[in-house]
């Protein structure tokens, strides 16, 4: 997905002024809740950088909306053994647009909900608590995007706490329980919003109050028209294309036996390669056939200007107890760039009939990518059917539902929120 412009504060603004005058509003409903007097702690996995999922492109568009400062993460003790044991007071800050970006201090992540747990958030999130209150932000939910950051919700200083769940965090392909520590997070939390809908069947029932809210695209990048990139434009079409992540999770036998049966295509992967086991190897193998083409990690930005020119998108994962939890980015930008996708027909994928050709071996792929490559699976009329409905599943339509979420929450624990007790 591509970044997308944000505005930027005047220099002499506060952060509740850094955002637009809507998001400065009563919330709907004549509520007495403004929504610039709610504060949001938006605890991610990773720093943030020039891959944006489905968590950075949420906590970006909630920052128009509420006064939201993203905490990246700490670093495991184990990491930080022989260095320097010393707190850094106060932590350095930047923005992105209206979204305030912390690193944390030099405070070790100790996992699991025990004594050391609690004192390393109590270390990184108090500070940032502390200011929102001096900000005027009279309630300050804290969002939590991974079960990791599950001992952060006994931590005094916040008033909601939501998870949002957009992946199977045990990452097994085979089915395991849900974890003991999710399970309590599930259970304890204000709200629960989830991604794909099996996830759903599977974790929804264990919270009181649980939504559904579908992965999404920035629409208006990846349906812009953009020039083609001057690594794929030698590459022969038609070019059956992959862009995202490259990672196990991927059929490589399948997509090995499609590049030796049809040379006449080209298999182009544009992304970065996850460190899975044997993985270098099989790419390796397969970079060997000459109708196969890795054009290596791009940008959120970059993406975009490579799904224009695929004449065939593929989403050809394995199917296992792992992928059919999973909701592919993917699926919408590839829709919002018009063009024809091919994918195993894995739970998700099984609710767009009108988006994807399902095929699950080499016959019925070879038959499928045949099918969309078809004068009319490539016409302009097709393309904008499947551009109408990747606009519906725009990151800023996706916000607000998710943004009514939060308010919705905070309206509920309204009348023991905002006390003095939280300084």
């Amino acid at each position: 997905m591509a970044a997308e412009p944000h505005r930027a504060a005047p220099a002499a603004a506060s952060p509740a002024d850094a955002r637009p005058a809507s998001a400065r509003a009563p919330v709907a409903g004549g509520s007495a809740v403004r929504d610039d007097e709610i504060g949001i702690v938006s605890l991610i996995p990773e720093p943030w950088g020039e891959q944006l999922m489905a968590r950075h492109q949420i906590t970006r568009r909630l920052a128009q909306r509420f006064h939201v400062v993203c905490l990246e993460p700490a670093a495991e003790w184990r990491t930080m053994l022989g260095k320097p044991w010393r707190v850094i007071r106060g932590e350095p800050r930047r923005r992105v647009g209206p979204l305030e970006i912390v690193h944390p201090r030099i405070i070790p992540h100790f996992y699991g909900e025990g004594p050391l747990a609690r004192w390393s958030w109590r270390r990184r999130l108090a500070p940032v608590y502390r200011r929102l209150r001096r900000e005027g932000c009279r309630y300050v939910v804290l969002y939590l995007w991974r079960p990791q950051f599950a001992a952060a919700r006994l931590v005094p200083g916040h008033d909601v706490v939501i998870y949002h769940v957009t992946d199977e965090y045990s990452f097994s392909s085979v089915e395991r329980p849900v974890d003991p520590v999710e399970g309590g997070l599930l259970r304890d939390v204000d709200q629960v919003i989830v991604h794909s809908p099996a996830l759903y069947e599977r974790k929804g029932p264990l919270s009181s109050r649980a939504a559904l809210v579908p992965n999404g695209v920035d629409f208006a990048a990846f349906a812009t028209a953009r020039a083609e990139p001057a690594d794929l434009a030698p590459i022969p079409r038609p070019r059956i294309g992959y862009s995202g992540f490259i990672k196990n999770q991927l059929d490589w036998p399948l997509l090995d036996a499609l590049a030796a049966r049809h040379p006449e295509w080209s298999f182009v992967f544009v992304g970065s390669v996850r460190g899975h086991a044997g993985l270098d190897a099989t790419i390796e193998q397969l970079r060997q056939r000459p109708n196969v083409y890795f054009l290596g990690a791009k940008s959120t930005d970059a993406l975009a200007a490579y799904a224009a020119h695929f004449d065939v998108a593929m989403l050809p994962y394995v199917r296992d107890d792992y992928t059919k939890y999973i909701y592919p980015l993917k699926l919408h930008e590839y829709a919002a760039a018009g063009r024809p996708i091919v994918g195993t027909s894995i739970r998700t994928l099984l609710d767009y009939p009108e988006l994807v050709v399902l095929a699950d071996d080499v016959d019925g792929w070879s038959a499928a990518i045949i099918r969309a490559l078809r004068p009319e699976s490539q016409s302009p009329v097709a393309a904008g059917a499947r551009r109408a409905v990747a606009a519906r599943h725009d990151w800023d339509v996706l916000t607000d539902r998710v943004a009514a979420l939060v308010r919705d929450a905070v309206v509920r624990r309204r009348p023991a929120a905002g006390g003095d007790e939280h300084g």
